[in-house]
């Protein structure tokens, strides 16, 4: 996933954006962090909520701890960071949200923000790694290989001067290390292809052949690196990478940047071949990140096949619905089999209940639903979502049980706990208690009469009793 700004998010999200900033420049951390978390649960890939997250658990901490707490962290730090090992197999996202709730207490946490850094990687979420690779260079000054990943990291969100600056700084304390001496060149290059032009390059406003005589091997170096993702340089990739698979057809890491690169081309197909090959190769077969990866990229491929279909067809409707029931059922027998592999894994068993929920098989929803609600992070979406189960199969009151208990756990006003008062609300519409669900609607009226038809349901109301 690619990593957002602040408008690429709903509008609901930048309003809690706005108050988490709000909270923070009041010094009101607790708040700050609540929001902020909230948001990241929704929105992983937005930079700029998990850069003033991080800003809100310093400043809380008084910005970091003793040497041996930064390091190591408390007693209780050490199984979540386990956990977190565990889910980042499984789920970057995940591991992603495990770090922050060691870091909402240990800001500097080094095995946190490592877990931080593994999880970014995962995602293709460059800035966020290089925001915990900064915290553990400060941690560990003389750590080589955090130095040179740090290095690497921000060379790719287009820091290679400052990059390079780190590694020879450090090289001049270890003159004779040859690891460091190759990484520090090859930063070099990257930087000289920086001021030659690639970054114009990659952004469109500069011309390829404008660069090309001059810079080869600065461009075979950004090439393998697949920092400049034009067509004709992807192109002259996979040509060269399909020619290496001749001599070298065990070579895993070929395969996955060919099913990499045909995905960005939309071949999904030719994607799938490739991914396909290392799933059948005795390592592969094992590999929860390929099974990611066959996943994200069949989805793109329904999503792509939806995208082109011609809107003015008369057929159009029935090829949506076609593609989008195919898309479903992938979804559900991919999740499901996920499920099989990894029985106690409860962030799976919340996708597949609600995937069992849009696919209308209620039963199966609410069988893992009462599973996940044993997840933390899940448990209120949860709860929600067995609330509305039990609604749709007419068990009004075992509804409005289950979301009562969650309005009750549920900490802050945001758009979870909107909805959690409005699903409420509308139940008790269906039980014929008209005061218990205008109370609801209130509720959220206070302070959102924008939200749904919240406003409408209120005002009618006070009009049908004369006010």
């Amino acid at each position: 996933m690619a990593e957002k700004s602040l408008n690429e998010l709903p509008r609901d999200l930048r309003a809690l954006f706005t108050k988490g900033k709000d909270a923070l420049q009041r010094d009101n951390f607790d708040y700050a962090i609540e929001l902020f978390n909230q948001i990241l649960a929704k929105e992983p890939a937005f930079f700029e909520c998990r850069h003033a997250l991080r800003n809100a658990q310093l400043k809380k901490s008084g910005n970091g701890g003793g040497f041996l707490k930064k390091m190591w962290g408390n007693a209780t730090s050490s199984p979540l960071v386990a956990k977190g090992q565990l889910a980042l197999r499984r789920d970057p996202t995940e591991a992603l949200q495990i770090a922050e709730q060691i870091l909402n207490d240990e800001p500097t946490n080094s095995g946190a923000h490592k877990l931080v850094v593994e999880a970014a990687d995962a995602l293709e979420l460059p800035r966020t790694a290089v925001m915990s690779l900064e915290i553990l260079v400060r941690n560990s000054p003389k750590d080589k290989d955090v130095a040179i990943r740090f290095a690497n990291r921000l060379a790719d969100t287009g820091e290679a001067a400052k990059a390079e600056k780190i590694l020879a700084d450090l090289y001049r304390s270890f003159p004779t290390d040859a690891e460091l001496g190759s990484a520090l060149k090859d930063l070099s290059a990257r930087k000289t292809m920086v001021q030659g032009g690639y970054a114009k390059l990659a952004d469109g406003s500069g011309s390829y052949r404008d660069i090309l005589a001059n810079k080869e091997e600065a461009v075979s170096l950004e090439q393998q690196n697949r920092q400049v993702k034009t067509e004709d340089i992807t192109e002259k990739l996979i040509k060269e990478y399909e020619a290496r698979l001749k001599t070298e057809p065990d070579n895993l890491k070929l395969l996955r940047s060919l099913g990499e690169m045909y995905t960005s081309k939309k071949q999904f197909d030719k994607a799938l071949s490739y991914y396909d090959q290392i799933k059948s190769t005795d390592v592969g077969g094992g590999d929860a990140a390929l099974d990611r990866n066959i996943a994200d990229t069949t989805v793109k491929k329904f999503d792509h096949l939806m995208s082109e279909l011609d809107k003015d067809a008369p057929d159009y409707a029935d090829k949506l619905a076609g593609l989008q029931a195919g898309k479903q059922a992938f979804q559900l027998a991919e999740c499901q089999k996920r499920a099989e592999r990894f029985p106690t894994d409860l962030q799976i068993r919340f996708e597949l209940g609600q995937l069992y929920f849009q696919a209308g098989k209620i039963s199966e929803a609410v069988k893992e639903f009462q599973k996940a609600q044993s997840n933390p992070h899940r448990r209120i979406q949860a709860m929600s979502f067995l609330g509305q189960c039990f609604a749709r199969r007419g068990i009004h009151d075992l509804a409005a049980t289950t979301l009562q208990d969650a309005i009750k756990e549920k900490v802050g006003f945001d758009e979870e706990k909107k909805e959690l008062h409005y699903v409420l609300g509308c139940v008790f519409e269906k039980m014929g208690k008209r005061e218990d669900a205008i109370a609801q609607f209130k509720i959220i009226y206070a302070v959102d009469s924008s939200y749904k038809d919240v406003g409408k349901k209120v005002e009618d109301y006070y009009s049908s009793q004369g006010g």
